[in-house]
């Protein structure tokens, strides 16, 4: 079995991002009154928001996927997927500040790595004022994925980890959002995921383009959806893959948020969804997921 290695991500640099990022913010204006909440979590369904946690607060979060609702994996065999769990995450997100942010996340994983440890780091450069000013909201979101699974001993596996490296995939985007009024918000992301060995021909690294919105209906309620399309000659229909595609209905209740969502993703994070979705809405491979987060002030 051919494999394809890189100890480095060679095309993005999170740390680069990082510098860049911290050298375009300017100094806040006390006075200049911003755009609150265009999104009510730092997650929609599959994707990240342009959303941070605040200063000194902690976001407690929990989320599960299970398996198939319906199609041939699905229905009364699985109890519609409740039976299945097709990834778990269990992890935290601090606020260092009201525009940056740190989180660490134990991810099972669905496909590629598993037993993963997942860190979070979000930096939201540029905000959307309410009057005349900035237009948009932008916010950089670097991830690192460590797979802490025992070593399979099996030279066509890409969980023999032969070095340590392997066990290493990242993920980088940067996402671009805009609150229209008081009920609407869209944002759009440019990323790029890069795993540390992928088994041959498939590449390295891979760029992708997401979009997501929100709808608030009501106080509580909000409509949320999001999609993903991977930018790779291997990522497409006829070879089995899917781009991530994920509705919901979110909920918030003083410090809780509740998330209820559907989609095709089997993973939870960037370097798990991106390039491994191998799902299709149309043959009922479609998942009940749900996301449970507490706020704490600290």
């Amino acid at each position: 079995m051919k494999f394809n290695q890189s100890m480095h991500c060679k095309n993005i640099s999170i740390a680069f991002f990082l510098f860049l990022f911290i050298q375009l913010q300017g100094q806040d204006n006390s006075t200049t009154k911003y755009v609150y909440q265009s999104f009510k979590s730092v997650k929609i369904v599959n994707m990240h928001s342009t959303e941070t946690i605040k200063k000194k607060t902690l976001d407690i979060r929990i989320g599960h996927k299970f398996g198939d609702l319906v199609g041939a994996n699905g229905g009364w065999q699985t109890f519609y997927g409740l039976e299945n769990a097709a990834d778990i995450l269990i992890g935290a997100e601090y606020g260092i500040t009201d525009n940056i942010g740190v989180g660490i996340a134990r991810v099972k994983g669905s496909q590629g790595l598993f037993q993963n440890m997942v860190g979070t780091v979000k930096y939201r450069f540029l905000r959307q004022t309410v009057e005349k000013g900035m237009p948009v909201t932008m916010t950089f979101v670097g991830i690192a994925n460590m797979s802490t699974q025992k070593k399979i001993k099996d030279s066509g596996s890409i969980q023999e980890f032969t070095k340590f490296g392997h066990r290493m995939a990242y993920s980088a985007q940067v996402i671009i959002g805009r609150k229209f009024g008081e009920r609407f918000s869209l944002q759009i992301s440019p990323g790029y995921v890069h795993r540390n060995i992928v088994k041959a021909p498939d590449t390295n690294g891979l760029f992708y383009l997401g979009a997501a919105a929100r709808f608030q209906i009501s106080k509580v309620f909000g409509l949320i959806a999001d999609a993903n399309y991977p930018f790779s000659a291997m990522r497409t229909t006829s070879n089995g893959f899917y781009p991530s595609v994920g509705v919901g209905l979110e909920m918030e209740t003083g410090g809780h948020i509740f998330q209820l969502n559907f989609t095709n993703a089997t993973g939870i994070t960037e370097t798990d969804y991106i390039p491994y979705t191998r799902t299709n809405w149309l043959d009922g491979q479609f998942r009940l997921a749900f996301t449970i987060s507490r706020i704490f002030n600290l």
